[in-house]
């Protein structure tokens, strides 16, 4: 089942893609591009005039709509070829629940006009929800295409202080997803001229709360890119060194920092906030596989060919 395996990776990738995507839209201000419709974009399902905000609005919703057949095309495969009991029917069954989490927030935000220019505190609550919510979707879609590709299922009790590290990085990550949601909104609607403005900003209490908020992000990204590299180090050595996905995690952890680092330098540019944000998802998923691999004690089940 080399091929499901393939599209499981490929659907992994798809959706990576329109997280990406979707940062565009809300960097670019094209949320409202469509108007406050849902699935039509303003009253049409094809609409007319696509330029600008409504071309970049409607592209999203179009691709975020191939992503959801594509999970839902996994899913019908899965539960197909697998038997009941298999882990990679948890997976999918997972992967289907958030694809529709994500649907029902976007058309939340749009529903509601939670964009564009807007900053009340409803949309801080939903555009953090909306990227933790991202992140378990790429823990099935990952967990799936790990278990189709002949990974182990996953055993917590196999080694408990992993376990607990393990678990504690997840937290962490999905704490940055949260409070880096919050510092890219504010950016988007608070943009600052330059470097030593956007600290007065941060520390004034006079700005928009958002600019408060904004501080916490680099502490906690920091903090949990030390955590992340110890982690790797501490429980990803092998007699042949660093195995290949703690090596990875450590290279794009890096890259991240980095990539945070020059966000700052250069008031977030929108190329460099999308580069920011995919090694962010990138190291989410390196972070999945590499627990995976820890904590797995054999191999799967042979699938059923139909």
């Amino acid at each position: 089942m080399r091929s499901l395996a393939k599209f499981a990776w490929a659907t992994l990738g798809i959706n990576i893609g329109v997280i990406v995507f979707g940062a565009f839209v809300r960097a670019t201000g094209s949320g409202a591009g469509c108007g406050a419709n849902w699935p039509s974009c303003n009253g049409q399902l094809v609409p007319t005039g696509l330029e600008g905000a409504r071309a970049i609005e409607f592209t999203h919703r179009i691709t975020s709509g191939l992503a959801l057949i594509m999970v839902a095309v996994l899913v019908w495969r899965v539960w197909r070829s697998y038997p009941a009991g298999h882990p990679a029917r948890r997976g999918a069954g997972f992967s289907a629940v958030f694809i529709m989490g994500e649907a029902l927030i976007g058309a939340m935000i749009v529903l509601y006009e939670w964009v564009a220019d807007d900053a009340s505190v409803a949309r801080t609550a939903a555009v953090p929800l909306h990227l933790v919510n991202t992140l378990l979707l790429l823990a099935a879609l990952t967990l799936t295409a790990w278990w189709l590709s002949g990974g182990g299922p996953i055993d917590l009790e196999r080694d408990r202080v992993f376990s607990r590290r393990w678990l504690v990085g997840g937290a962490g990550m999905v704490l940055i997803a949260a409070t880096g949601a919050i510092t890219a909104l504010a950016d988007t609607l608070f943009p600052s001229e330059s470097l030593a403005a956007g600290l007065r900003a941060d520390f004034s209490g006079a700005e928009h709360f958002l600019t408060d908020l904004r501080v916490a992000h680099p502490i906690v990204a920091i903090a949990v890119a030390v955590y992340l590299l110890w982690l790797a180090r501490r429980f990803g050595r092998t007699e042949n060194g660093l195995r290949t996905s703690a090596r990875v995690m450590v290279v794009l952890v890096g890259g991240q920092l980095v990539a945070g680092a020059l966000n700052i330098a250069f008031l977030t540019p929108v190329w460099l906030q999308l580069v920011h944000l995919l090694l962010a998802d990138l190291v989410w998923v390196a972070l999945v596989v590499f627990g995976a691999q820890t904590l797995s004690e054999r191999q799967v089940p042979e699938p059923v060919l139909p």
